[in-house]
């Protein structure tokens, strides 16, 4: 099969073991590659529901889309894919039952294993000692990392490619947060490039894995050379045609939603009790580009350039490896009442440092906030920490305790679900999560049926990402498979429709119709495996701050969701997806028509 490698590479860390797995052309054919391969070779490896997620059986897999490393405008993504430690049902025979698990990032290190000539990296079992694998082209070795297990992921990437002496080896690594057992940890590559949510770096730190090292010489052939080559000069095209949309990218990234957020109301503010703030103007994308940005950094074949690198100034100066982004912008800002643009940047470099996801973090430090506010806890549960709305100073303090696992951070470094089962006292309500993994930073009045549908029915739990509405849900799913940035899409469309190009480079042919299918298809297939390990409709549901807490300022004050109009918008929505109204389950005849019958 042309387009493809056609083997992904299989590594027992427990027996040190390293082959290669030849694909079958039917799984390329119905999940592509990237995310969905990934969740059919994870359903292929967990063969019974119930799989602890730190045992040795979970594994761990890097999954660059099926056009990662092609020189495809934005097509840099890779997925990790596992089981997820942080989910759980609300009911489950199962001890350690827990969602599917999948985290997108961009940077280099998807195209590079490509270029190695793998489709995919898959980690089992676990090593005694730390290590790293280290792979160029055929060569495979699993190398000691224990002079690197406990550095931060700044000195890291510094200290591996002196390592291995050559820059062009790209890599993904754990920061010293996984290493302490922070169920919330990521995976970074190429300078805080994060595989951010789900709990992927907690799973690669109890197989001992520090870091993968990759460099590749190869690339597949492609099916179709005269039609991909005419693909990439239309789509070209279609960028260069687009110049502001180009500038906008280029100027702000993802931060340019900062103020739009808030001023339409939909920003996470102050632990999700409002979804406005009234000082974003001190934090917004203009705010960085004046006082704190130098630096603008794109992805491997990016047009975007939407990262951001700088130094702040003065109390809390220094460089910044990652200027601020809508999420982190929000959750460690906004969510905080945070003002101070050069604290923020500060409190995003070391939770970088220590290889944390900002989205979930953003809600463990704001919802103890709250609940030091309301009196619910001291001084004394936070380790003196004086942890009011606001207070850079400690909330930095907060993030070393949960970096390191010590103190207060042994209960917050297991998120907010976890953190409300132990201070109690009616905390749950305002404890912003969905089957245990807590929701982005944008906010849900007024959004019930995009973000809320999204977060609810999220296949790795909340979930903003996903898409509301099940058309955009199939799309997110088939980039995540493809590999593609979602903030290109507007320009495949028509003459250069991502199918177009799957056709080009593989020999699959699909309709609009049977490529909306696969999507669907993918969907499903995370579905049912959540299914499997006893998730029903009962945990698709929003916190109930949503349903009793109107907002008290900006264009949504006073709103609030009704729980009857919501519940209607998810019996409209399972019926759709042909899923049991009752249970949340895929009907047997769903996943007989998208040939999921191994599932049943």
């Amino acid at each position: 099969m042309k387009g493809v490698n056609g083997i992904v590479l299989e590594v027992n860390l427990t027996t040190r073991s390293i082959s290669k797995v030849k694909i079958k052309e039917d799984d390329y054919r119905l999940f592509l590659g990237g995310r969905a391969l990934g969740m059919k070779l994870l359903s292929d490896y967990l063969k019974k529901p119930g799989t602890d997620p730190a045992s040795d059986e979970n594994p761990l897999m890097f999954m660059p889309g099926l056009f990662c490393g092609f020189p495809i405008p934005n097509s840099s993504r890779t997925c990790m894919v596992t089981k997820s430690p942080m989910t759980s049902p609300l009911k489950s025979t199962h001890q350690h039952a827990s969602t599917v698990s999948y985290s997108n990032m961009g940077g280099f290190i998807g195209p590079e294993i490509k270029f190695a000539g793998y489709d995919g990296i898959v980690i089992i079992g676990r090593s005694t000692v730390p290590v790293y694998l280290y792979i160029e082209d055929e060569v495979v070795e699993i190398r000691d990392a224990s002079q690197f297990w406990t550095m931060g992921t700044n000195q890291f990437e510094t200290a591996i490619i002196s390592e291995v002496g050559d820059r062009r080896f790209e890599t993904a690594y754990i920061g010293s947060g996984a290493v302490n057992g922070v169920l919330y940890s990521s995976v970074i590559n190429t300078g805080a490039r994060a595989a951010g949510r789900g709990g992927t770096g907690y799973v690669m730190g109890t197989k001992k894995l520090k870091a993968i090292v990759v460099r590749g010489t190869q690339m597949p052939e492609v099916y179709d050379h005269k039609q991909y080559v005419e693909l990439l000069k239309q789509v070209r095209l279609s960028f260069a045609a687009d110049s502001q949309s180009k500038t906008d990218w280029r100027y702000g990234g993802t931060a340019n939603a900062l103020q739009f957020s808030s001023d339409r109301g939909s920003q996470a503010v102050k632990n999700y009790s409002e979804g406005t703030f009234s000082e974003i103007e001190k934090i917004n994308v203009h705010a960085a580009r004046q006082q704190v940005w130098k630096r603008d950094m794109a992805c491997y074949s990016c047009q975007l350039s939407c990262k951001k690198s700088g130094f702040a100034k003065g109390a809390y100066g220094g460089l910044v490896n990652e200027g601020i982004e809508y999420e982190t912008g929000t959750m460690l800002g906004a969510n905080l009442l945070v003002n101070d643009l050069n604290g923020l940047h500060t409190m995003i470099e070391i939770a970088d440092d220590y290889g944390i996801d900002i989205i979930t973090l953003g809600n463990v430090i704001g919802f103890l906030m709250e609940c030091y506010d309301k009196k619910l806890i001291d001084k004394s549960f936070l380790d003196g920490i004086d942890l009011t709305w606001g207070n850079v100073d400690a909330s930095i303090q907060l993030i070393h305790q949960i970096g390191k696992n010590v103190g207060i951070g042994k209960e917050a470094s297991r998120g907010v679900k976890h953190l409300a089962s132990v201070i109690g006292k009616g905390s749950s309500d305002f404890a912003i999560h969905v089957k245990g993994h807590e929701l982005a930073a944008w906010n849900v009045q007024g959004y019930a049926k995009g973000f809320g549908i999204s977060y609810t029915t999220a296949n790795r739990g909340a979930c903003h990402m996903t898409g509301g509405e099940i058309s955009g849900q199939n799309l997110s799913v088939l980039r995540d498979s493809m590999g593609m940035c979602s903030f290109a899409s507007a320009w495949y469309k028509d003459e250069v429709h991502f199918r177009h190009f799957i056709q080009a480079l593989t020999g699959i042919d699909l309709t609009e119709e049977a490529f909306q299918q696969t999507g669907e298809r993918m969907f499903n297939l995370e579905r049912a495996l959540n299914c499997r390990e006893g998730f029903t409709r009962m945990d698709d549901v929003l916190p109930e701050r949503f349903f009793k807490d109107a907002y008290t300022i900006g264009p949504q004050k006073g709103v609030k969701l009704e729980k009857v109009d919501f519940d209607k918008m998810m019996d409209d929505y399972y019926t759709r997806r042909g899923w049991n109204l009752q249970s949340g389950i895929p009907e047997p005849e769903t996943l007989q028509r998208l040939e999921l019958a191994f599932l049943q």
